[in-house]
């Protein structure tokens, strides 16, 4: 089961960088692309509650840029969920959520931190004794030498 979905668009540059990050890091997750999958008003709306509607919402988008000045003033939260809901690409990208309640806007340090954790969780550094990595590399010499 995926430890993370992550929304955005499979054309946005910070998206495949996302992507390649987590395929490296080992984290499991399921990317859905926003045009492609869309959102439901429901997602849009829990997201919301989590994260902020400010946050989600990309107002540097050619898609909000294209808006009417009449849908870009005077925002309300259930005005900008449904604003999203119906304009997907208005959803500030990646947006990564882990469960209803924790969800991540962006790609900064600390979403970045927090997202990739999961491997090091998942895939700890052993310890070795400094004694038992020695006697390992004598053994390999040794081995290499009868030969």
């Amino acid at each position: 089961m995926p430890a993370f979905e992550v929304y955005g668009l499979k054309s946005c540059y910070t998206c495949k960088r996302v992507r390649k990050e987590l395929d490296a890091a080992e984290v499991p997750y399921t990317f859905h692309d926003l045009r492609d999958d869309g959102v439901t008003m429901a997602q849009v709306a829990g997201w919301a509650k989590s994260a902020g509607w400010e946050a989600m919402l990309n107002r540097s988008s050619t898609t909000w840029r294209a808006l009417p000045g009449a849908q870009r003033t005077g925002l309300t939260e259930t005005k900008a969920v449904a604003l999203m809901a119906a304009n997907p690409a208005l959803i500030k990208r990646p947006l990564i959520a882990k469960g209803p309640t924790e969800v991540y806007v962006g790609w900064t340090d600390a979403v970045k931190a927090k997202v990739l954790s999961v491997s090091s969780a998942r895939n700890p550094i052993r310890a070795v004794p400094a004694s038992a990595a020695l006697s390992d590399i004598r053994l390999r010499r040794h081995s290499k030498s009868e030969h």
